[in-house]
């Protein structure tokens, strides 16, 4: 397996039957955790512009060539996104001393809204979608966690300062 394989399908996630897309969201859950306890937000978020970065490339090259340029294998894109996500709750974890598990209504609500997001394509995920080429497969993801983040923020000021729970 290549180096952009071994990338582009996150360590192989990327071929597990069904939903691979599912299963790379899945995969990003317990790295993203392992991220934020060994340094918290900053790594999280470096990581997170680090493996964008790495998933163009490698989509670009497991792309090069062939007709298919959003093989469902590929699975960085779902990781980038999720960890988008995830900053919601890595953040205010970090920055207030609050260990992320407490977090945990957080990284459902990421987890769900980043699928939903991923698979219904509203609006500029949607767009992004369109691109073709590596950019648009990382785009629409990016963009999906973006949405999702802003989700499990509203969703979390609903519900603490509304509801008060």
């Amino acid at each position: 397996m290549s180096i952009a394989s071994l990338i582009g399908t996150f360590f192989g996630t990327g071929h597990l039957r069904p939903a691979p897309g599912t299963w790379g969201s899945l995969a990003a859950l317990p790295a993203a955790y392992l991220l934020h306890q060994l340094g918290g937000f900053p790594l999280l978020a470096l990581a997170t512009l680090v493996v964008s970065a790495l998933g163009y490339w490698a989509t670009a090259e497991m792309t090069r060539g062939k007709d298919n340029h959003d093989p469902s294998e590929i699975v960085i894109d779902e990781v980038a996104g999720q960890w988008l996500a995830i900053w919601a709750i890595s953040y205010p974890a970090w920055s207030h001393d609050i260990s992320i598990t407490a977090l945990w209504p957080g990284w459902v609500t990421a987890f769900v809204l980043f699928r939903l997001f991923d698979i219904w394509k509203p609006g500029p995920v949607g767009w992004a979608d369109r691109k073709h080429g590596p950019m648009g497969v990382m785009l629409d993801d990016i963009i999906a966690g973006i949405m999702a983040a802003i989700g499990v923020a509203a969703l979390a000021g609903f519900s603490h300062g509304v509801l008060g729970l």
